[in-house]
């Protein structure tokens, strides 16, 4: 079987403050974390696309940038966000957190997301997947 990989690169900016942290990272502090989006394909359309750039851009957008601000990511207080009620917003728990959000948007018939990548540096990042 035939398998594309799709990506896309985009940015947030947001604060977060780690609870338990032994260090600075303990006081709010804020990053411009760099997000890597991978949206695995089995087939192509009839022009050969697997899914268009800016139909994953946009999905990415809808979740970093919800209308909702209880659920926006962007320009946000991770440690105020639903999703990190109960657990420390880490580049491990905001890739989970936006993996399984962009697969309620974009997972379907031989499309899905197969893994993020967040980044809280230019060095420094966690990724997440599902097998």
């Amino acid at each position: 079987m035939e398998v594309f990989e799709l990506y896309i690169r985009t940015h947030f900016s947001a604060a977060h403050a780690l609870k338990g942290y032994m260090g600075e990272c303990a006081n709010v502090h804020g990053h411009n974390w760099i997000i890597d989006v991978f949206v695995r394909c089995d087939r192509l359309n009839h022009i050969g696309i697997g899914m268009d750039f800016k139909d994953i851009k946009q999905a990415v957008n809808d979740v970093l940038k919800s209308e909702d601000e209880t659920l926006r990511l962007d320009h946000a207080n991770l440690g105020d966000h639903p999703a990190f009620a109960d657990i420390n917003p880490t580049s491990e728990h905001i890739a989970r957190y936006i993996y399984k959000e962009l697969g309620k948007r974009i997972n379907g018939e031989g499309v899905r997301i197969s893994k993020i990548n967040v980044s809280e540096t230019p060095g420094a990042g966690a990724c997440y997947w599902e097998e």
